[in-house]
């Protein structure tokens, strides 16, 4: 097990790691912000380099950290070889199993080593399949009309309480503090109605992916959400950010949205695989 922290050797792993895409886009996502600055100091576990076969980002161990904030404590998982990706989890320090953590990796075998994981440490294991979506090129994405009177804009920390409020995974403390640090510190779109408050959205997390776009009721079927979605897009493919998102598997509506703006829908699953030590 290496930390790879050398700015020459992550660069190569972005490479290497952008030529296996899609399979690679949460590890390749969270690699990518970490080569712009890191601004949630996250860190990169290979089981060796520079012939590595399994890929893991975490957050960095602090003195001060939460161990029971799962939202701040996010994982993804890439391999070539299930077993040294097994070996990585199970016979090393890559994972702190006191944390209650998130696991993203679109493979199979991700979820089964978590299984295997979980049986072993006798920790609690919750997966939650959903879709995959990429758009290799967002620049072709429909456009929409947005009213004169509304603007394009970016979230401020004063909109996090309605983000919180409507998020399906907010509602508490620990999401309104994860929320406020992803509109920090990634890249975000909203649209501003008249009185300059934010009625539709979307933000990016630390894996690249984007998050919570949503559009406020009395607004909907307006095509604002795919205004959003167009305009986050083209400011993450100019960052170099890979443009996804993941969709439970019963949410049509976003799964046709998402076909309308030309995303596809990988072949796998991600598995967001929850560990929790209580």
């Amino acid at each position: 097990m290496l930390i790879l922290s050398c700015a020459s050797k992550l660069q190569l792993l972005e490479k290497l790691l952008k030529r296996n895409l899609p399979q690679t886009v949460a590890v390749y996502g969270a690699v990518v912000n970490i080569n712009r600055g890191n601004p949630v100091g996250h860190e990169v576990i290979v089981d060796s380099w520079p012939d590595c076969k399994a890929v893991l980002t975490r957050p960095r161990t602090e003195a001060d950290a939460d161990n029971k904030d799962l939202y701040k404590n996010i994982y993804a998982a890439f391999y070539w070889d299930l077993d040294v990706y097994r070996r990585l989890l199970l016979d090393t320090d890559a994972v702190n199993w006191k944390q209650n953590f998130r696991l993203y990796g679109n493979q199979n075998g991700i979820y089964d080593v978590s299984k295997d994981a979980a049986a072993t440490k006798k920790i609690h294991l919750t997966v939650t399949p959903h879709f995959t979506y990429l758009n290799p090129n967002p620049d072709k994405m429909p456009q929409r009309q947005l009213d004169p009177s509304f603007t394009i804009s970016t979230l401020k920390s004063s909109h996090v309480d309605i983000l919180n409020e409507t998020w399906p995974h907010g509602g508490n403390e620990q999401s309104r503090r994860f929320l406020d640090n992803m509109v920090k510190c990634f890249p975000s779109i909203c649209i501003l109605d008249s009185n300059g408050h934010p009625i539709s959205w979307n933000i990016m997390d630390p894996l690249g992916a984007q998050i919570h776009g949503y559009t406020l009721p009395s607004h909907r079927r307006r095509g604002y959400l795919a205004i959003v979605m167009r305009a986050l897009s083209m400011k993450s493919h100019v960052a170099g950010c890979p443009v996804y998102g993941h969709t439970a598997l019963n949410n049509v509506q976003t799964q046709n949205l998402l076909d309308y703006m030309g995303s596809q829908r990988l072949s796998e699953l991600c598995h967001i695989c929850i560990h929790s030590s209580t």
